[in-house]
């Protein structure tokens, strides 16, 4: 059994680090846990690991977050992964900082990552896992919040979330996307 983990971010070392940027930080500490190591191919950067006789090809695309469609429907495609194998991470300001939740479909509710994955698919239906950013910017800010980079008191979160994302991806492949879904958005 196959999975597509998709971590979306930007690339580039002005966005390293960024709340932007959590997909991308999630791929990275579960390939690592994973043993396995990322390597630059068409459209993404691009990881497998094996775990419990499953195969988790995990992405980060290299198109930027606007573009992340044409990578997620180039490596479903290239490694026949369906659809609902798929679990896409992304940075969520509708969430407090605190929250994560994981969904079977939805909107892209303005996040450009997931509106581009939703137009190149032609669906809303793909499991996706949404990280809480908080909101915690003055109006008209949203873009400098997203794209700056974490604070200090948020840090403890912050490496929880990512290791209980790490957690769902693995219960995702186990015990699939309804149980996971119980299971993790208490």
């Amino acid at each position: 059994m196959k999975y597509l983990i998709v971590g979306l971010g930007n690339i580039g070392a002005e966005y390293d680090s960024t709340r932007h940027n959590i997909g991308f930080d999630v791929a990275d500490a579960f390939v690592i846990k994973h043993g396995g190591s990322f390597r630059v191919d068409r459209l993404a950067a691009v990881a497998e690991c094996k775990w419990k006789g499953k195969t988790f090809v995990v992405i980060k695309p290299t198109t930027y977050m606007n573009l992340s469609g044409k990578a997620v429907k180039y490596w479903l495609d290239k490694e026949k992964i369906p659809v609902e194998n798929m679990l896409v991470i992304v940075d969520d300001l509708a969430l407090p900082i605190e929250s994560i939740r994981v969904r079977a479909s939805g909107t892209h509710a303005g996040h450009n990552g997931l509106r581009d994955i939703q137009a190149v698919l032609n669906s809303t239906a793909y499991p996706r896992l949404r990280f809480g950013v908080g909101n915690d910017f003055p109006k008209g800010r949203q873009v400098e919040f997203v794209l700056g980079r974490w604070q200090a008191d948020e840090m403890p979160y912050v490496k929880d979330k990512v290791l209980k994302s790490i957690e769902i991806i693995e219960s995702f492949a186990t015990i699939g996307l309804e149980r996971t879904m119980n299971t993790f958005n208490k």
